[in-house]
């Protein structure tokens, strides 16, 4: 009998969230060209850091399985060291909110973006890896049976392209295939001692595939089919805001209140 990967959708934390690179806020990555106005931050974002039990509401009847949540690193540890504690058991609730809607989380403990404080060049520093794998320990060891499977980074491809071959994302390069090799290899490295690791080896999810909703109902339900692996992540349930904001979201805010903005050839693809 043939199996089919698990279909889950992703909340992109740092887009969705708000409460990042403004004043008094966690800064990331992305705060020096933020306040060199080179693009705007993510501001208030969809306010999902207190509302996101709404949204997780809704995943069930489009015909996911679970969820992919970011566990944002610049809100657990904002300052080397220095671990918020509320932000954990907020992202706790949040987990076990899911579950409690028969979902299963995947948490994804790099995304995009990263903490200032490990600076713009994070994945060519050797004593980057250690604050690494002490995120991902305490995440797990926090988090617990609410989260059903980790995923160490959440596009390892993407993080390195966009940084240092096409300057799209921090630290903003072009054309730097050396560093783009070693930061490759680093992020291996990194996944590796995560596989072998007593706490998060466990949980870690060995095989994905991401793809997008401006993809054809079809294609989407084909690339299910051919899969391999075991999750699929659907980009977005929301859209976001900032600069790691997707192109399209399953819901849309209208005033208060959340809506399904997709077709029905799409949502049945999804179901």
């Amino acid at each position: 009998m043939t199996t089919h990967p698990r279909l889950f959708v992703t909340l992109e934390g740092y887009a969705v969230e708000g409460g990042f690179d403004r004043v008094g806020e966690p800064a990331t990555c992305y705060s020096p060209t933020i306040a060199l106005g080179r693009h705007a931050g993510p501001g208030a974002a969809d306010d999902l850091w207190r509302h996101y039990e709404t949204v997780l509401d809704f995943v069930p009847e489009l015909g996911f399985d679970g969820v992919r949540l970011g566990v944002e690193w610049a809100r657990v540890e904002p300052r080397a060291d220095e671990v918020d504690e509320a932000a954990l058991a907020r992202y706790l609730e949040v987990a076990r909110h899911a579950r409690s809607r028969d979902l299963d989380v995947t948490v994804a403990l790099v995304d995009a973006v990263w903490p200032a404080w490990l600076g713009q060049e994070a994945w060519l520093l050797p004593w980057v890896v250690p604050h690494v794998i002490s995120h991902a320990r305490r995440v797990v060891e926090f988090l617990g049976d609410a989260v059903t499977g980790v995923l160490a980074f959440a596009q390892p491809e993407e993080l390195v392209t966009r940084g240092y071959l096409n300057a799209s994302a921090p630290p903003w390069r072009r054309s730097a295939l050396a560093d783009a090799s070693f930061a490759h290899a680093q992020i291996e490295r990194i996944t590796e001692a995560l596989r072998t690791d007593d706490l998060v080896g466990a949980k870690l999810v060995e095989s994905s595939a991401v793809t997008s909703l401006d993809v054809a109902p079809d294609d989407l339900a084909a690339a299910r089919d051919s899969f391999t692996g075991s999750e699929i992540y659907v980009r977005s349930l929301l859209r976001g805001t900032g600069p790691t904001r997707v192109s399209e979201g399953l819901l849309v805010q209208h005033g208060d209140e959340w809506r399904v903005n997709a077709s029905e050839e799409l949502l049945a693809a999804l179901r």
